[in-house]
Protein backbone atom coordinates (compact mmCIF):
# COMPACT_ATOMS: atom_id res chain seq x y z
CA UNK A 1 0.00 0.00 0.00
CA UNK A 2 1.08 3.44 -1.05
CA UNK A 3 2.63 5.32 1.99
CA UNK A 4 0.01 8.37 2.59
CA UNK A 5 -2.58 6.06 1.88
CA UNK A 6 -1.74 3.78 4.84
CA UNK A 7 -0.92 7.07 6.92
CA UNK A 8 -4.55 8.44 5.90
CA UNK A 9 -6.16 4.79 6.74
CA UNK A 10 -4.29 4.93 9.93
CA UNK A 11 -5.79 8.59 10.82
CA UNK A 12 -9.51 7.04 9.81
CA UNK A 13 -8.96 4.02 11.86
CA UNK A 14 -7.34 6.11 14.76
CA UNK A 15 -10.96 8.57 14.69
CA UNK A 16 -12.88 5.23 14.50
CA UNK A 17 -11.66 4.32 17.64
CA UNK A 18 -11.89 7.37 19.50
CA UNK A 19 -15.75 7.66 18.89
CA UNK A 20 -16.17 3.90 20.18
CA UNK A 21 -14.74 5.51 23.51
CA UNK A 22 -11.51 3.89 23.54
CA UNK A 23 -9.31 6.50 25.36
CA UNK A 24 -7.20 8.58 22.91
CA UNK A 25 -3.78 7.03 23.96
CA UNK A 26 -4.62 3.72 23.93
CA UNK A 27 -6.51 4.19 20.43
CA UNK A 28 -3.32 6.47 19.88
CA UNK A 29 -0.96 3.80 20.36
CA UNK A 30 -2.42 0.74 18.63
CA UNK A 31 -2.80 3.15 15.70
CA UNK A 32 1.07 4.33 15.99
CA UNK A 33 2.25 0.72 16.45
CA UNK A 34 0.69 -1.48 13.67
CA UNK A 35 0.98 1.06 11.38
CA UNK A 36 5.12 0.99 12.04
CA UNK A 37 4.57 -2.70 12.12
CA UNK A 38 2.48 -2.58 8.13
CA UNK A 39 5.00 -0.35 6.60
CA UNK A 40 8.41 -0.91 8.11
CA UNK A 41 8.38 -4.28 9.84
CA UNK A 42 8.16 -6.46 13.15
CA UNK A 43 11.62 -5.89 14.48
CA UNK A 44 11.06 -1.56 14.25
CA UNK A 45 7.36 -1.99 15.52
CA UNK A 46 8.84 -3.81 19.10
CA UNK A 47 11.63 -1.61 18.72
CA UNK A 48 9.24 1.64 19.29
CA UNK A 49 7.32 -0.49 21.59
CA UNK A 50 10.78 -1.01 24.15
CA UNK A 51 13.44 1.21 23.55
CA UNK A 52 11.52 4.21 22.12
CA UNK A 53 8.98 3.86 24.94
CA UNK A 54 11.57 3.69 27.61
CA UNK A 55 13.41 6.48 26.55
CA UNK A 56 10.45 8.72 26.26
CA UNK A 57 8.95 7.66 29.40
CA UNK A 58 12.42 7.78 31.65
CA UNK A 59 13.08 11.71 30.21
CA UNK A 60 14.11 14.42 32.48
CA UNK A 61 12.13 16.93 30.82
CA UNK A 62 8.74 15.06 31.73
CA UNK A 63 8.76 15.59 34.97
CA UNK A 64 8.09 18.84 35.11
CA UNK A 65 4.61 18.16 33.85
CA UNK A 66 3.30 16.33 37.17
CA UNK A 67 5.37 18.86 39.40
CA UNK A 68 3.38 21.51 38.24
CA UNK A 69 -0.07 19.66 38.50
CA UNK A 70 0.91 18.72 42.23
CA UNK A 71 1.51 22.79 42.69
CA UNK A 72 -2.21 23.51 41.43
CA UNK A 73 -3.37 20.49 43.08
CA UNK A 74 -1.91 21.87 46.59
CA UNK A 75 -3.05 25.10 45.77
CA UNK A 76 -6.93 24.09 45.03
CA UNK A 77 -7.04 21.83 47.66
CA UNK A 78 -6.14 24.26 50.48
CA UNK A 79 -9.19 26.50 50.05
CA UNK A 80 -7.22 29.48 48.45
CA UNK A 81 -8.80 29.95 45.29
CA UNK A 82 -12.12 30.91 47.89
CA UNK A 83 -10.36 33.52 48.76
CA UNK A 84 -9.59 34.39 45.32
CA UNK A 85 -12.90 34.79 44.68
CA UNK A 86 -13.71 36.71 47.61
CA UNK A 87 -10.88 39.48 46.72
CA UNK A 88 -11.51 39.64 43.28
CA UNK A 89 -15.44 41.01 44.37
CA UNK A 90 -14.13 43.27 46.73
CA UNK A 91 -12.78 44.99 43.94
CA UNK A 92 -14.82 45.03 41.08
CA UNK A 93 -18.19 43.22 42.65
CA UNK A 94 -19.78 46.76 43.10
CA UNK A 95 -19.92 47.02 38.97
CA UNK A 96 -22.96 46.61 37.15
CA UNK A 97 -21.82 42.88 35.86
CA UNK A 98 -19.27 42.78 38.57
CA UNK A 99 -19.67 39.14 40.21
CA UNK A 100 -19.50 37.92 36.41
CA UNK A 101 -16.34 40.15 36.33
CA UNK A 102 -14.94 38.72 39.40
CA UNK A 103 -15.76 35.25 37.98
CA UNK A 104 -13.99 35.87 35.38
CA UNK A 105 -10.96 37.49 37.20
CA UNK A 106 -10.87 34.85 39.79
CA UNK A 107 -10.72 32.33 36.64
CA UNK A 108 -7.58 34.27 35.67
CA UNK A 109 -6.02 33.58 38.99
CA UNK A 110 -6.75 30.12 39.56
CA UNK A 111 -5.61 29.75 36.01
CA UNK A 112 -2.46 30.48 36.71
CA UNK A 113 -1.83 27.51 39.34
CA UNK A 114 -4.23 25.02 37.67
CA UNK A 115 -3.20 24.84 34.38
CA UNK A 116 -6.41 23.13 33.51
CA UNK A 117 -9.83 24.72 31.88
CA UNK A 118 -11.82 22.21 33.09
CA UNK A 119 -10.36 22.55 36.88
CA UNK A 120 -10.95 25.80 36.25
CA UNK A 121 -14.40 25.96 35.41
CA UNK A 122 -15.44 23.27 37.82
CA UNK A 123 -13.76 25.34 40.59
CA UNK A 124 -15.31 28.42 39.76
CA UNK A 125 -18.83 27.12 39.08
CA UNK A 126 -18.79 25.94 42.65
CA UNK A 127 -18.09 29.23 44.34
CA UNK A 128 -19.28 31.20 42.05
CA UNK A 129 -23.45 29.77 40.97
CA UNK A 130 -24.61 30.55 44.38
CA UNK A 131 -23.50 34.00 44.55
CA UNK A 132 -24.66 34.96 40.67
CA UNK A 133 -27.80 33.24 41.73
CA UNK A 134 -28.12 35.38 44.70
CA UNK A 135 -28.05 38.72 42.64
CA UNK A 136 -30.34 37.77 40.36
CA UNK A 137 -27.90 37.52 37.13
CA UNK A 138 -29.14 36.21 34.21
CA UNK A 139 -29.07 32.74 33.76
CA UNK A 140 -26.77 32.45 30.34
CA UNK A 141 -24.42 35.08 31.27
CA UNK A 142 -23.54 34.31 34.42
CA UNK A 143 -23.05 30.07 33.30
CA UNK A 144 -21.46 31.69 30.06
CA UNK A 145 -18.74 33.67 32.10
CA UNK A 146 -18.06 30.79 34.45
CA UNK A 147 -17.50 28.58 31.09
CA UNK A 148 -15.54 31.16 28.96
CA UNK A 149 -13.45 32.34 32.33
CA UNK A 150 -12.46 28.46 32.61
CA UNK A 151 -10.85 28.34 29.06
CA UNK A 152 -8.20 30.46 30.51
CA UNK A 153 -6.72 27.62 32.45
CA UNK A 154 -4.65 26.44 29.03
CA UNK A 155 -3.72 29.73 28.12
CA UNK A 156 -2.31 31.24 31.01
CA UNK A 157 1.24 29.99 32.36
CA UNK A 158 1.71 27.74 34.11
CA UNK A 159 -0.27 25.69 31.77
CA UNK A 160 0.36 21.77 31.28
CA UNK A 161 -1.15 22.14 27.59
CA UNK A 162 1.82 24.32 26.72
CA UNK A 163 4.18 22.12 28.39
CA UNK A 164 2.85 19.13 26.09
CA UNK A 165 3.08 21.78 23.13
CA UNK A 166 6.56 22.44 24.20
CA UNK A 167 7.61 18.61 24.42
CA UNK A 168 5.80 17.64 20.69
CA UNK A 169 7.15 20.82 18.87
CA UNK A 170 10.83 20.55 20.52
CA UNK A 171 10.31 24.38 21.93
CA UNK A 172 11.82 25.84 24.92
CA UNK A 173 9.04 25.63 27.95
CA UNK A 174 9.85 28.85 28.76
CA UNK A 175 9.53 30.64 25.67
CA UNK A 176 6.32 29.11 25.61
CA UNK A 177 5.30 30.12 28.85
CA UNK A 178 6.66 33.74 28.56
CA UNK A 179 5.25 33.95 25.50
CA UNK A 180 1.07 33.31 26.99
CA UNK A 181 1.54 35.94 29.21
CA UNK A 182 0.41 38.62 27.53
CA UNK A 183 -1.91 37.21 25.67
CA UNK A 184 -3.50 35.68 29.12
CA UNK A 185 -3.50 38.98 30.69
CA UNK A 186 -5.30 40.93 27.41
CA UNK A 187 -7.67 38.00 26.77
CA UNK A 188 -9.20 38.46 30.75
CA UNK A 189 -9.33 42.10 30.22
CA UNK A 190 -11.54 41.66 27.32
CA UNK A 191 -13.40 38.96 28.29
CA UNK A 192 -14.51 41.67 31.79
CA UNK A 193 -15.19 44.47 29.11
CA UNK A 194 -17.80 42.29 26.98
CA UNK A 195 -19.40 41.33 30.58
CA UNK A 196 -19.67 45.03 31.63
CA UNK A 197 -20.97 45.81 27.77
CA UNK A 198 -23.44 43.65 27.72
CA UNK A 199 -24.73 44.56 31.38
CA UNK A 200 -24.61 48.06 30.37
CA UNK A 201 -26.80 47.33 27.20
CA UNK A 202 -28.93 44.83 29.68
CA UNK A 203 -28.98 46.13 33.18
CA UNK A 204 -30.92 43.69 34.17
CA UNK A 205 -28.40 40.63 33.16
CA UNK A 206 -25.79 41.51 35.72
CA UNK A 207 -27.24 44.02 39.04
CA UNK A 208 -24.24 45.87 40.52
CA UNK A 209 -23.22 44.27 44.03
CA UNK A 210 -22.20 45.97 47.51
CA UNK A 211 -19.15 48.51 47.20
CA UNK A 212 -16.06 47.89 49.68
CA UNK A 213 -14.10 50.77 50.70
CA UNK A 214 -10.71 50.70 50.31
CA UNK A 215 -9.55 49.17 53.79
CA UNK A 216 -11.40 46.33 52.81
CA UNK A 217 -9.71 46.02 49.66
CA UNK A 218 -6.62 46.06 50.92
CA UNK A 219 -7.23 43.41 53.68
CA UNK A 220 -8.59 40.63 50.89
CA UNK A 221 -5.06 40.40 49.38
CA UNK A 222 -3.70 39.45 52.64
CA UNK A 223 -4.32 35.66 51.74
CA UNK A 224 -3.91 35.92 47.63
CA UNK A 225 -0.51 38.08 47.73
CA UNK A 226 1.74 35.08 48.94
CA UNK A 227 -0.04 32.77 45.99
CA UNK A 228 0.55 36.03 43.77
CA UNK A 229 3.97 36.26 44.61
CA UNK A 230 4.94 32.06 44.31
CA UNK A 231 3.58 32.49 40.73
CA UNK A 232 5.81 35.58 40.24
CA UNK A 233 9.16 33.52 41.56
CA UNK A 234 8.31 30.40 39.37
CA UNK A 235 7.47 32.53 36.27
CA UNK A 236 10.26 35.18 36.87
CA UNK A 237 12.86 32.56 38.08
CA UNK A 238 12.17 30.84 34.55
CA UNK A 239 12.61 34.13 32.66
CA UNK A 240 15.67 35.25 34.34
CA UNK A 241 16.75 32.14 34.11
CA UNK A 242 17.55 30.85 37.41
CA UNK A 243 16.20 27.43 37.03
CA UNK A 244 15.16 25.43 34.30
CA UNK A 245 11.28 24.56 33.92
CA UNK A 246 11.73 21.41 35.82
CA UNK A 247 13.30 23.31 38.51
CA UNK A 248 10.73 25.89 38.26
CA UNK A 249 7.94 23.02 38.98
CA UNK A 250 10.03 21.65 41.57
CA UNK A 251 10.12 25.18 43.54
CA UNK A 252 6.80 26.32 43.09
CA UNK A 253 5.20 22.79 44.39
CA UNK A 254 7.54 22.98 47.28
CA UNK A 255 6.86 26.71 47.54
CA UNK A 256 2.80 25.78 47.63
CA UNK A 257 3.59 23.27 50.41
CA UNK A 258 5.28 25.40 52.31
CA UNK A 259 2.50 28.74 52.07
CA UNK A 260 0.28 26.45 52.61
CA UNK A 261 1.18 25.32 55.62
CA UNK A 262 2.62 28.75 57.06
CA UNK A 263 -1.46 29.42 56.43
CA UNK A 264 -2.04 26.75 58.14
CA UNK A 265 -4.09 25.56 55.56
CA UNK A 266 -2.31 22.03 54.38
CA UNK A 267 -3.85 19.05 56.64
CA UNK A 268 -2.72 15.07 55.97
CA UNK A 269 -6.17 14.38 54.30
CA UNK A 270 -5.65 17.42 52.23
CA UNK A 271 -2.19 16.32 51.07
CA UNK A 272 -3.16 12.65 49.87
CA UNK A 273 -6.18 14.34 47.90
CA UNK A 274 -3.66 16.51 46.78
CA UNK A 275 -0.93 13.56 45.70
CA UNK A 276 -4.58 11.55 44.05
CA UNK A 277 -5.04 14.34 41.88
CA UNK A 278 -1.70 14.63 40.74
CA UNK A 279 -1.22 11.07 40.30
CA UNK A 280 -4.40 10.81 38.34
CA UNK A 281 -3.91 14.45 35.88
CA UNK A 282 -0.12 13.27 35.42
CA UNK A 283 -0.64 9.66 34.31
CA UNK A 284 -3.12 11.13 31.83
CA UNK A 285 -1.19 13.65 30.18
CA UNK A 286 1.98 11.38 30.18
CA UNK A 287 0.42 8.89 28.79
CA UNK A 288 -1.18 11.35 26.06
CA UNK A 289 2.73 12.69 25.28
CA UNK A 290 4.02 8.88 25.26
CA UNK A 291 1.18 7.84 22.39
CA UNK A 292 1.52 10.66 20.88
CA UNK A 293 5.34 9.81 20.24
CA UNK A 294 4.37 6.37 19.04
CA UNK A 295 1.55 7.90 16.47
CA UNK A 296 3.65 10.51 15.19
CA UNK A 297 6.61 8.14 14.82
CA UNK A 298 4.30 5.93 12.46
CA UNK A 299 3.28 9.72 10.81
CA UNK A 300 6.72 10.70 9.84
CA UNK A 301 8.04 7.56 8.82
CA UNK A 302 5.24 7.23 6.02
CA UNK A 303 6.31 11.16 5.29
CA UNK A 304 2.68 12.22 5.53
CA UNK A 305 2.97 15.89 7.09
CA UNK A 306 5.34 16.64 5.16
CA UNK A 307 4.16 15.69 1.93
CA UNK A 308 1.22 17.87 3.06
CA UNK A 309 3.06 20.55 3.52
CA UNK A 310 5.30 20.37 0.38
CA UNK A 311 1.22 20.56 -1.14
CA UNK A 312 0.38 23.46 0.87
CA UNK A 313 3.85 25.24 -0.12
CA UNK A 314 2.19 25.46 -3.38
CA UNK A 315 -1.10 26.21 -3.29
CA UNK A 316 -1.40 29.65 -5.45
CA UNK A 317 -2.98 31.38 -2.13
CA UNK A 318 -1.27 33.34 0.54
CA UNK A 319 -0.55 31.79 3.81
CA UNK A 320 -3.03 33.50 5.72
CA UNK A 321 -5.39 31.49 4.12
CA UNK A 322 -4.18 28.19 4.69
CA UNK A 323 -3.58 29.27 8.29
CA UNK A 324 -7.04 30.44 9.07
CA UNK A 325 -7.83 27.17 7.26
CA UNK A 326 -6.00 25.09 9.68
CA UNK A 327 -7.20 27.33 13.01
CA UNK A 328 -10.91 26.49 11.74
CA UNK A 329 -10.24 23.22 12.20
CA UNK A 330 -8.78 23.20 15.71
CA UNK A 331 -11.77 25.49 16.56
CA UNK A 332 -14.05 22.24 15.59
CA UNK A 333 -11.46 19.52 16.72
CA UNK A 334 -11.68 21.54 19.77
CA UNK A 335 -15.74 21.27 20.54
CA UNK A 336 -15.96 18.20 19.82
CA UNK A 337 -13.03 16.69 22.08
CA UNK A 338 -10.37 17.03 24.39
CA UNK A 339 -7.97 20.64 23.70
CA UNK A 340 -5.55 18.35 24.58
CA UNK A 341 -6.16 15.38 22.92
CA UNK A 342 -6.88 16.86 19.91
CA UNK A 343 -3.45 19.13 19.97
CA UNK A 344 -1.52 15.80 20.23
CA UNK A 345 -2.93 14.46 17.69
CA UNK A 346 -2.79 16.52 15.05
CA UNK A 347 0.52 18.59 15.83
CA UNK A 348 2.44 15.91 13.96
CA UNK A 349 0.29 17.00 10.75
CA UNK A 350 0.18 20.66 10.69
CA UNK A 351 2.79 21.64 12.77
CA UNK A 352 5.65 20.90 10.02
CA UNK A 353 2.99 22.12 7.30
CA UNK A 354 2.92 25.83 9.17
CA UNK A 355 6.53 26.02 9.61
CA UNK A 356 6.88 25.54 5.95
CA UNK A 357 4.87 28.39 5.56
CA UNK A 358 7.61 30.96 7.33
CA UNK A 359 5.34 31.31 10.89
CA UNK A 360 7.21 31.50 14.37
CA UNK A 361 6.73 28.60 16.14
CA UNK A 362 6.57 29.89 19.43
CA UNK A 363 4.17 32.44 17.86
CA UNK A 364 2.13 28.99 16.06
CA UNK A 365 2.19 27.36 19.64
CA UNK A 366 0.54 30.18 21.87
CA UNK A 367 -2.16 30.89 18.93
CA UNK A 368 -3.31 27.11 18.77
CA UNK A 369 -3.58 27.30 22.68
CA UNK A 370 -5.71 30.04 22.05
CA UNK A 371 -7.78 28.80 19.47
CA UNK A 372 -8.39 25.02 20.90
CA UNK A 373 -9.28 26.53 23.88
CA UNK A 374 -12.22 28.52 21.80
CA UNK A 375 -13.27 24.86 21.19
CA UNK A 376 -13.94 24.12 25.08
CA UNK A 377 -17.46 26.52 24.90
CA UNK A 378 -18.35 25.61 21.33
CA UNK A 379 -20.90 23.50 20.91
CA UNK A 380 -21.39 20.31 20.31
CA UNK A 381 -19.11 18.81 22.52
CA UNK A 382 -17.45 22.22 24.88
CA UNK A 383 -16.67 20.38 27.59
CA UNK A 384 -16.52 23.32 29.74
CA UNK A 385 -20.11 24.21 28.70
CA UNK A 386 -20.96 20.37 29.85
CA UNK A 387 -19.30 20.80 33.52
CA UNK A 388 -20.99 23.86 34.42
CA UNK A 389 -23.89 22.86 33.14
CA UNK A 390 -23.49 19.66 35.59
CA UNK A 391 -22.77 22.14 38.38
CA UNK A 392 -26.77 23.30 37.84
CA UNK A 393 -28.41 20.78 36.37
CA UNK A 394 -31.69 22.83 35.99
CA UNK A 395 -30.16 24.85 33.40
CA UNK A 396 -30.51 23.62 29.85
CA UNK A 397 -27.17 22.77 28.28
CA UNK A 398 -28.48 25.39 25.55
CA UNK A 399 -28.72 27.80 27.94
CA UNK A 400 -24.84 27.85 28.85
CA UNK A 401 -24.42 27.66 24.89
CA UNK A 402 -26.10 31.04 25.07
CA UNK A 403 -24.22 32.29 27.02
CA UNK A 404 -20.26 31.40 25.96
CA UNK A 405 -21.85 32.92 22.75
CA UNK A 406 -21.78 36.15 24.24
CA UNK A 407 -17.87 35.39 24.34
CA UNK A 408 -17.45 33.83 21.21
CA UNK A 409 -17.12 37.13 19.11
CA UNK A 410 -14.43 38.43 21.87
CA UNK A 411 -12.52 35.68 20.91
CA UNK A 412 -12.58 35.67 17.27
CA UNK A 413 -11.82 39.54 17.74
CA UNK A 414 -8.72 38.19 20.21
CA UNK A 415 -7.62 35.93 17.43
CA UNK A 416 -7.46 38.10 14.91
CA UNK A 417 -5.52 40.82 16.99
CA UNK A 418 -3.14 37.60 17.50
CA UNK A 419 -2.64 37.07 13.67
CA UNK A 420 -2.13 41.30 12.97
CA UNK A 421 -0.01 41.35 15.72
CA UNK A 422 2.25 38.76 16.08
CA UNK A 423 4.47 40.74 18.93
CA UNK A 424 1.65 40.18 21.30
CA UNK A 425 3.00 37.46 21.66
CA UNK A 426 6.57 37.74 21.01
CA UNK A 427 7.43 40.72 22.96
CA UNK A 428 9.42 39.15 25.66
CA UNK A 429 10.33 36.00 24.06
Amino acid sequence: MDANMLAVLGIVVLFTLMFLRLPISFAMMIVGFFGVLIYASPRAAYNLLSADLWNQFSSYSLSVIPLYIFMGEIIFRTGVTEKLFQSAYKWVGHFRGGMASTTILASAGFASISGSNSATAATMATMSLPELDKYKYNKALSTGSIATGGTLGIIIPPSTVLIVLALQMELSVRDLFVASIIPGIFLTLLLIVTVLGLCRLYPDYGPSGERSNMKERINSLKDVIPIGLLFLFVIGGLYLGWFTPTESGAFGAFGAIVLSLLMKKLTWERFKSAMAGTLKSAAMVLMLVVAAMVFGRFLAITRLPFTVAEWVGQLPVQPIVVLCAVLLIYIIGGSIMDALGFLIISIPIFYPMVIALGYDPVWFAVLLCVVTSLGAITPPVGINAFIVQGMTPDTPITTVFKGTAYFFVTYIIFISLLIMFPQIILVFV
